[in-house]
């Protein structure tokens, strides 16, 4: 089985080098892709000075999303089973989605979250995410029925039966959280959560600081998922 590690980076120069090495000792077995979104700082120089790790070059800034697609695509091209999305920023922790991915092979799961939320890590959350996560998870429980505890966690392990017909939805979600999450459990997907432990950004900007960023997003993820569930409940949750 093979599995690829994900990193969209924008402007991530001085994380890039501490997310590579922390992936080399942890999981070594994985493949590495990052995506680079237009970054104006040095990440495209330091991404070479590491023959190792694959990458795409995005001419202009597409954006989060869009770089995850562009991943998407790759792993199917490439032909990987598994691939894990892993952020740049330092975040995410190389052990922890090594024991994700090894719960995603023993159960057989289509998609394993890494959740910051099912057990106390003492992990800080901006007031802003605390309570976006909080109602988020409280619509996914009222609109499908299932609990997610941490429906923005941006760690993932997803399986190619997933992956591969995101690669081809036209138009990808903006903020790939709630709203997917909401679509692929209409759609019958399994996906499952496990506790994991994430540190908080070292350098540079998180995609959302601030206070308009993260208000900005709420009210664009309330729309997207009434659209969501609008598709549901007209009989357009078809599996692509």
């Amino acid at each position: 089985m093979s599995v690829l590690m994900i990193i969209p980076a924008h402007n991530e120069a001085q994380n890039l080098p501490i997310v590579f090495d922390d992936i080399r000792k942890n999981f070594p077995e994985a493949d590495i892709l990052v995506v680079n979104d237009c970054s104006t700082d040095d990440t495209i120089d330091v991404i070479k000075q590491h023959p190792d790790v694959a990458y795409l070059n995005l001419p202009v800034n597409l954006g989060y999303s869009f770089a995850i697609q562009s991943g998407l695509k790759y792993a199917v091209q490439e032909g990987y089973d598994h691939l894990i999305q892993f952020d740049g920023d330092g975040q995410h922790l190389a052990a922890e989605a090594k024991k994700m991915y090894v719960y995603a092979m023993e159960k057989d799961v289509d998609i394993v979250i890494g959740s910051r939320f099912l057990e106390t890590t003492g992990y800080h959350h901006s007031f802003f995410r605390r309570v976006g996560t909080g109602l988020f998870r409280k619509i996914i429980k009222m609109l499908t029925g299932q609990t997610i505890s941490d429906p923005t966690s941006g760690l993932q392990v997803i399986k190619r039966s997933v992956f591969e017909p995101l690669s081809k939805i036209f138009a990808y979600p903006e903020f790939p959280d709630a709203n997917l999450l909401i679509q692929l459990i209409y759609q019958g997907y399994s996906i499952d959560e496990i506790a994991v432990k994430m540190k908080n950004r070292e350098f540079g900007e998180s995609m959302h600081g601030g206070i308009v960023k993260p208000v900005k997003y709420m009210f664009k993820m309330f729309y997207y998922i009434i659209m969501v569930y609008f598709n549901n409940i007209t009989g357009k949750k078809r599996r692509a």
